[in-house]
């Protein structure tokens, strides 16, 4: 008889993120499955998603902060013996080395899952993320992150790779009804006659608004882009310099009556879902790329860097394609070429595009191969 899960998962914060999501479907299908499942977090704004008489939240500031790393040994350990914790999951380094003292002392499996690559640039940085390979299990969310792994630190620790996954039901063309691609429309003031180019994600340099923008400029000087519009959608999280540079960017190349830069909106699949053509422009490797994910989910063609998690996700000429990461000429030449592809070919891509991520990576797959570890620890 397999014993019943009594989990806690210790995540810095709950909101939008790869990390975070996964976070949160974990808990949930536990729930769903007959287990337990417990959160210790800061807060955050996905904790509104979750039925809190379903999972308990602890809410408590959990960082790499290092008087508070010594102080939760002590908060995980009292949580852990109070809710009779039976596997602790981590996904962040600063509370894993919380998590590693406190469940050696309760004699507690503990699961750990690289969501990133963790950039060091010393020793000691180094040796900071490593806390992430003493845990009893480690998961890679990628095989790029296994590589990454492998690579970068010495260990002969055998790694599990579960590659992230997502709401197919939420990212999904029957969850978008037409007024509500009407109403964003209007209220984004997006053209209906124009071949629709999607850039989401966060406003940050590394996920490679300027690069797109520099791309479009590209194709408008060569009177390419007439019949296009781009959006850019996405939060700046008080990043309110960058995002003027990308406006005063787009009014350096005239390029205001073409692209359009918008706050994160409520309910992205409708954005997906205007579309014609998403992009993922990132100039540094994404650790799984969930934009590429998605936008295959809403059945979208997708042209994304040949970088990092992409490149497992995307079947070329099949899903979607990939362009030479950091090269707006590249993605030029690609748009181009995609935006002149018969709409039957194009339907065609985002047809496979969603029968790759419902055979891959939707959560419930994700979930249940999450939860086959633990069962195993238990």
């Amino acid at each position: 008889m397999i014993k019943k899960i009594n989990l806690l998962q210790i995540i810095p914060r709950m909101d939008v993120g790869g990390a975070e999501t996964g976070c949160m479907h974990v808990a949930e299908y536990l729930e769903k499955s007959s287990h337990k499942s417990s959160i210790l977090t800061s807060g955050g704004n996905l904790l509104n998603l979750i039925d809190k008489k379903k999972v308990n939240i602890f809410r408590w500031p959990v960082s790499k902060n290092f008087f508070l790393i010594l102080i939760n040994i002590f908060v995980i350990l009292f949580i852990i013996l109070i809710k009779k914790i039976n596997i602790c999951h981590v996904r962040s380094r600063g509370p894993a080395w919380s998590s590693y003292f406190a469940c050696k002392i309760a004699n507690v499996p503990l699961v750990s899952t690289f969501h990133g690559t963790y950039n060091f640039k010393s020793k000691i940085k180094k040796f900071y993320n490593s806390i992430m390979l003493k845990c009893d299990t480690v998961i890679a969310g990628s095989d790029y992150i296994l590589n990454h792994i492998y690579t970068n630190y010495k260990t002969d620790k055998k790694i599990s790779v579960i590659k992230r996954g997502i709401d197919t039901d939420y990212f999904s063309v029957k969850n978008v009804s037409d007024a509500e691609e009407q109403k964003l429309r209007h209220y984004l003031d997006v053209p209906h006659d124009k071949f629709l180019l999607l850039l989401p994600g966060r406003l940050t340099y590394w996920k490679g608004q300027k690069l797109f923008i520099e791309a479009i400029n590209l194709l408008k000087s060569q009177n390419k882009f007439n019949d296009c519009f781009a959006l850019i959608v996405g939060s700046d999280q008080g990043r309110k310099k960058y995002k003027n540079e990308l406006i005063d960017l787009v009014s350096k190349y005239n390029l205001n009556n073409f692209v359009k830069i918008a706050h994160s909106i409520n309910k992205i699949p409708v954005a997906y879902s205007i579309s014609n053509l998403v992009i993922s422009s990132s100039i540094e490797p994404e650790a799984f790329g969930r934009v590429s994910v998605e936008a295959q989910s809403m059945e979208k063609p997708i042209l994304a860097s040949n970088i990092g998690g992409s490149t497992e996700t995307i079947i070329p000429g099949k899903t979607g394609w990939l362009f030479k990461s950091e090269s707006p000429s590249e993605l030029a030449n690609s748009i181009e070429m995609i935006k002149k592809m018969d709409k039957k070919i194009l339907d065609s891509v985002g047809r496979q595009g969603r029968k790759n991520v419902l055979d891959n990576y939707s959560k419930d797959t994700m979930c249940s191969k999450t939860l086959e570890i633990y069962e195993s620890l238990v």
